[in-house]
């Protein structure tokens, strides 16, 4: 018996030895190691603070951004974008990194780094590491690091310029009725304050609901509430101060966001199995992204005679919740930015009606009129330089590697500062902070001289498929705004960006509505 005591003893002692040095090695050790080796590489930085780092000063930095709107002619929105990185290049220089917890980040700023962080994605593989945005898109990526490049070819069949022409009328259908809404507000006076922010999140929302799940929004709803909630519930978790072990707990918020996550499912699943069993029965039409998705996933099971080279269900309902999070996101967030600054600047938004009035007259927008649009599409993508849609992109090391002159060890995280790129002054000029939709006269390449310097939709192999489908519905939307009505600020309008997810106006965005 006290043989089996002394066994028992000695063993629980090995395993408590083995934890701690565990618990150690995670919260001092290795974080030291990372530091000394960042700085052996000329990389600047603050000295580690156990478990915490700098996320404290990160969530107390982004929550003191909410406090006050920022002057309304100005459009340096980097410092509140990204408050902390943004500080830390002041401070550190752009070769700086900063800690989020136990793990270092390195901040990206060099062209060249930049390019080859995007194009080796299995080197440099989009991060998951962070428990908050994987509670956010709880099964939208988790496939990625061993079938991303099946799926990308899955998924790529359903984005085709081709398929897209076929979703042009749906868009022009639902960016109609949201005009003549606003027609009906504005009748009485010929003119009228509207904020419009929770009009063109329903526009999109209702957009990628009819073109991705062939539903109306009102059957849509549920899905799109539900993300929203969540994504708040996201954010409010990454923004609060970390404590160690903390997502390990089962709290109300983290109780109600698996909830949420089983109800889209749930939802999102019941809609694809209907279209499932309508394409066996031969009543499929391949006119949405789901049908299309479908198609191409069996096509790939068929061709190979092999079930795994196909996605399953699971991976089909994340890939529809991305279809929805990310479709109605990235649009309304640039078209409510465009109508900002074309409200600021009124002989931008002339001329971008009279091309409109003078491609498609008094006939609807159609796919080669679209493609004509060389003023609009200059100022969509000012809009998105000034105001991108993603502020920035995170990826992990996955092995130790160089990144041109940088030594860097598996696990450290890279930061990628879109938005500071997008506005740096060495990059774009003195006027970089300045709506110029003229940089954008000979197209994109030649504004940015090759860099890699302009990423609303990121950029290399894992670049965003639904970058056409996002301009297509933005030419759409923004001709039909154009043609009924002109538009500036009201005197109610406070300029106060914020990032949920996506960069939004914190207060709405109330507009003076003139009807023509």
């Amino acid at each position: 018996m006290e043989f089996l005591c002394n066994l028992f003893l000695f063993s629980f002692s090995i395993i408590f030895l083995v934890c701690a040095w565990r618990v150690v090695n995670w919260a001092w050790l290795r974080p030291k190691t990372l530091e000394k080796w960042l700085r052996g590489q000329d990389l600047k930085g603050n000295a580690y603070r156990l478990f915490y780092g700098d996320t404290k000063e990160i969530a107390k930095m982004i929550n003191a951004t909410k406090s006050k709107p920022m002057k309304i002619l100005s459009d340096e929105v980097v410092p509140r974008a990204i408050p902390y990185f943004f500080e830390s290049i002041q401070k550190h220089g752009k070769k700086s990194f900063v800690w989020t917890g136990t793990v270092p980040m390195v901040i990206i700023t060099d062209s060249d780094h930049v390019k080859e962080v995007l194009s080796k994605h299995n080197t440099f593989q989009k991060n998951l590491a962070d428990p908050i945005i994987d509670k956010l898109a709880q099964g939208l990526l988790k496939y990625e690091k061993d079938k991303w490049s099946k799926h990308r070819k899955i998924v790529n069949h359903a984005f085709q310029l081709e398929k897209l022409k076929h979703m042009v009328p749906a868009m022009n259908k639902i960016c109609s009725e949201m005009v003549g809404r606003w027609e009906e507000i504005v009748s009485r006076n010929e003119s009228g304050e509207l904020d419009v922010w929770p009009d063109l999140k329903t526009m999109t929302a209702n957009v990628i609901s009819l073109t991705a799940f062939g539903i109306n929004y009102e059957d849509g709803r549920r899905v799109f509430e539900l993300q929203c909630e969540q994504a708040e519930h996201a954010m409010e978790l990454r923004n609060s101060v970390f404590v160690p072990g903390g997502r390990f707990l089962q709290t109300k918020r983290s109780r109600r966001m698996d909830e949420i996550d089983k109800e889209i499912n749930a939802v999102v699943g019941r809609i694809i199995g209907k279209r499932i069993e309508a394409m066996k029965e031969g009543e499929a039409n391949n006119n949405d992204l789901l049908d299309m998705l479908l198609e191409s996933n069996f096509k790939e099971i068929n061709h190979h005679g092999n079930q795994e080279f196909g996605m399953t269900i699971e991976e089909i309902i994340s890939e529809c919740k991305l279809f929805y999070l990310a479709g109605q996101e990235t649009t309304s967030s640039l078209l409510v930015w465009t109508m900002f600054l074309l409200s600021r600047n009124q002989e931008w938004q002339e001329r971008a009606r009279e091309e409109v009035v003078h491609v498609f007259g008094d006939d609807k927008p159609d796919f080669d009129g679209l493609n004509r649009l060389k003023i609009v599409t200059m100022i969509l993508h000012e809009s998105l330089r000034l105001y991108p849609p993603v502020v920035s992109l995170i990826r992990v090391v996955k092995e130790d590697t160089k990144l041109g002159n940088l030594s860097l060890p598996a696990g450290v995280l890279l930061f990628v500062p879109t938005i500071l790129l997008q506005h740096d002054p060495e990059i774009w000029g003195d006027d970089a902070n300045e709506f110029k939709p003229e940089r954008f006269r000979e197209g994109v390449s030649k504004a940015t001289n090759g860099q890699a310097c302009f990423l609303p939709f990121g950029g290399g192999p894992r670049i965003c498929l639904g970058l056409n489908f996002t301009m297509v519905e933005a030419k759409i939307a923004l001709s039909c705004i154009l043609r009924r009505f002109s538009f500036q600020l009201s005197p109610s309008y406070a300029h106060a960006p914020y990032m949920l997810i996506t960069i939004k106006p914190l207060y709405g965005a109330p507009l003076i509505l003139h009807k023509l």
